[in-house]
């Protein structure tokens, strides 16, 4: 397979639980050696969409390719190589937060150093817990270091850092942004604009089952902003003297009003992107009623206390 190629590629996915249209031709990608943020409400098909990436689900329609295979059809050895953030239904609540992690590391074959992501992720201070005992943001660091200690080629984590104090969310994002430097493919989903900003190389932001927009986080603001009749003008002035700053701002302004137009001050921060989603699931008209199902969970055999293995 071209390793220049997409980690994941979904065309045209369609799925349904009974009467709710979970999937309705949703189409998206994610880059090897990116990091590509899935956003949208509860419901939207986030996590559908991610189980039938994952062999969980099959679509009813369309194709999705996983590192060029089929994930419903791949053999052990391809699933090996993906990595997912599996969530509380699917740690062994028997064992203790370094013996699901150790046991996780010898399925296989060239494992990231245990020790080394349980000290960066601060696992080792909660260790010998077990993990029905463990805390949400503890429970959290475990689900996210059982997904990447195989050191796997894409990762799908689903909100990585909720429930974490924010000196552990920065070691999350460090860890995170390192993955994607080394080549893996990150698909996360979050409800933390701060995270999508400080992480995303790529956005897809999706409601009632389809894609709405798509781009870099800018992208998808300045696309939604164009919509609207403004133009986003990207400019750096430099050698500004902080004193005459607010006065070339005027001037800009007034230069602007010269042409009818309204200037406005963008960022392409986390609170313009909140804005540009919210825009779009109002406009999408969602309607009301109760989420879909819950996709299955992925499980993971462990040793408990009494079999340590």
């Amino acid at each position: 397979m071209d390793d220049h190629s997409p980690a994941l590629v979904a065309d045209d996915l369609t799925l349904s639980y009974g009467s709710v249209r979970a999937l309705d031709g949703l189409s998206l990608s994610a880059e090897r050696g990116a990091v590509t943020a899935l956003l949208g409400p509860n419901g939207a098909g986030k996590t559908t969409a991610i189980s039938c990436a994952t062999g969980l689900l099959r679509p009813d329609a369309g194709s999705v390719r996983v590192l060029g295979a089929d994930p419903w059809r791949s053999s052990p050895e391809h699933r090996a190589r993906v990595g997912v953030m599996i969530q509380d239904g699917g740690l062994n609540s028997g064992a203790s937060a370094m013996q699901l992690l150790r046991y996780g590391a010898s399925l296989h074959a060239a494992p990231l150093d245990v020790d080394e992501v349980a000290e960066h992720l601060g696992i080792d201070d909660f260790g010998r817990t077990l993990v029905r005992r463990l805390s949400g943001g503890q429970r959290q660091r475990l689900a996210l270091a059982l997904a990447i200690i195989g050191r796997p080629d894409l990762v799908f984590l689903d909100e990585p850092t909720a429930g974490m104090d924010p000196s552990i969310r920065r070691r999350v994002r460090e860890l995170i942004r390192g993955l994607a430097r080394t080549g893996t493919a990150v698909v996360l989903t979050t409800h933390l604009m701060d995270d999508v900003v400080g992480l995303a190389d790529a956005v897809r932001v999706i409601s009632r089952g389809r894609v709405l927009a798509s781009g870099s986080v800018q992208e998808v603001i300045s696309e939604h902003r164009s919509a609207d009749g403004a133009m986003v003008v990207q400019a750096t002035a430099t050698g500004v003297d902080p004193e005459t700053a607010p006065a070339l701002e005027a001037d800009l302004r007034a230069t602007a009003a010269r042409y009818g137009a309204r200037l406005e001050t963008t960022s392409g921060g986390a609170a313009d992107l909140e804005t540009v989603l919210l825009d779009l699931m109002d406009a999408d008209h969602p309607s009301p009623g109760q989420d879909a199902p819950a996709a299955p969970t992925a499980a993971v055999a462990a040793p408990t206390e009494e079999d340590p293995r």
